[in-house]
């Protein structure tokens, strides 16, 4: 049998055995080459109808539109305004409320300590440099809750305070004197930064060795891979987590849904949730039944940033609730002419869940008490005192 007779045998073949297809590899070349031309009109005719079928997606379509995660306030018509607090509640058949106050006070402790055995070791003490841009409220009272952390444990802590109206040089410039200042161990830059700037460009600029917030490229890409090991995880995300374990809830195998996919807190958290074998839903703003998926879950973990978005209907019985959403609402009462309330509204998930986090009082402490543990490992690996930071 000659080449081409060979090869149109064996496609034959393989058209009624398509496992046989490897065969292909055993005939001689010019076998292979009558193969190809016997196959020719077959894949013209089957590659005329794929092209009517579909076009090869662009790379922006591949990527995704760039279309802001904003939320949507419901219709006035349908929103439902916040019970008053306590209205109604029997606090005795309640869910058990995780006090992050607690947890974070036992961190800071243990913090100070070693804050206190360094300076007796090297005679230095780890040290914090903050980048704040604009007046924003919420950020400011984040600051001072970050500069107040530092001076209780012992943390030296700098802070540039810039105009919003500033250029991105400037802030550039501003994380760079730190980066080159060896007493500064860790660098944050306050989120959100004003419209104009490249958040991405800032955060990049940042020392991978002093950046304890998490966000470098390359912190979060380590992250994302179960086999490496970032130097530093987004603050907010450890809270989540740290509250959870101290909590003894199990993760493993657990449906955990969270609310908000921001680079800081909703991605890295569902990132770290995976590394500890939970089962993560994703929900954000173009999600079309984010209640419905939510009351699916073990575990709620909400950071939309939007207040009294998670309603008790969104909670099966028994679920557990760690709430990140830290959202400032008007109240001439307040010393600051604002005060903070959380993406879930307490008073009716209060009576559905199994534990729930307040706001203020939960994961905000625990937050500030991660970044504290985050610059005293830092500053452990700039002195020779650690080789690697925690384990996660």
């Amino acid at each position: 049998m000659g080449g081409a007779a060979a090869a149109v045998a064996l496609l034959a073949a393989t058209r009624r055995h398509p496992t046989a297809a490897p065969l292909v590899f055993l005939l001689p070349r010019g076998a292979r080459a009558g193969l190809h031309e016997a196959a020719a009109p077959a894949a013209e005719e089957e590659k005329g109808r794929t092209r009517s079928r579909r076009k090869r997606s662009s790379s922006c379509r591949l990527l995704g539109p760039d279309i802001p995660d904003a939320w949507d306030p419901p219709p006035r018509s349908a929103a439902r305004p916040p019970p008053p607090s306590g209205a109604g509640v029997d606090y005795e058949s309640t869910a058990t409320i995780i006090d992050g106050k607690s947890v974070a006070e036992d961190i800071r402790f243990q913090i100070a300590e070693e804050v206190r055995q360094m300076k007796n070791a090297v005679g230095h003490v780890p040290g914090l440099a903050v980048v704040l841009v604009g007046d924003r409220r919420d950020s400011e009272s984040y600051v001072r809750y970050k500069i107040k952390g530092c001076e209780e444990v012992g943390i030296k802590s700098l802070l540039a305070e810039l105009p919003g109206n500033c250029t991105e040089d400037v802030v550039v410039d501003s994380v760079s004197r730190f980066n080159e200042d060896p007493s500064v161990h860790g660098i944050l830059v306050q989120l959100p930064l004003p419209q104009h700037m490249d958040e991405e460009r800032i955060l990049s600029a940042i020392s991978l060795e002093k950046d304890v917030d998490g966000f470098h490229p390359l912190n979060v890409g380590n992250l994302a891979l179960r086999s490496r090991k970032p130097l530093f995880v987004p603050c907010a995300a450890k809270a989540c987590l740290e509250l959870l374990l101290q909590s003894g809830i199990e993760l493993m195998g657990k449906h955990v849904t969270v609310i908000g996919r921001s680079k800081v807190v909703g991605l890295p958290t569902s990132l770290l949730l995976q590394r500890h074998h939970a089962t993560v839903s994703i929900i954000h703003a173009f999600t079309t039944n984010p209640e419905e998926i939510t009351r699916q879950s073990d575990i709620v973990i909400s950071a939309a940033g939007v207040a009294n978005l998670v309603r008790g209907s969104w909670l099966k019985k028994g679920a557990v609730v760690i709430d990140v959403g830290t959202n400032p609402i008007e109240d001439p009462t307040s010393d600051y002419g604002y005060r903070l309330t959380g993406d879930v509204c307490f008073e009716e998930a209060v009576k559905v869940a199994s534990a729930i986090t307040p706001v203020p009082g939960g994961v905000g402490p625990v937050t500030i008490a991660m970044l504290l543990a985050s610059t005293l490992d830092s500053a452990k690996l700039a002195y020779g005192l650690a080789t690697e930071p925690h384990e996660l």
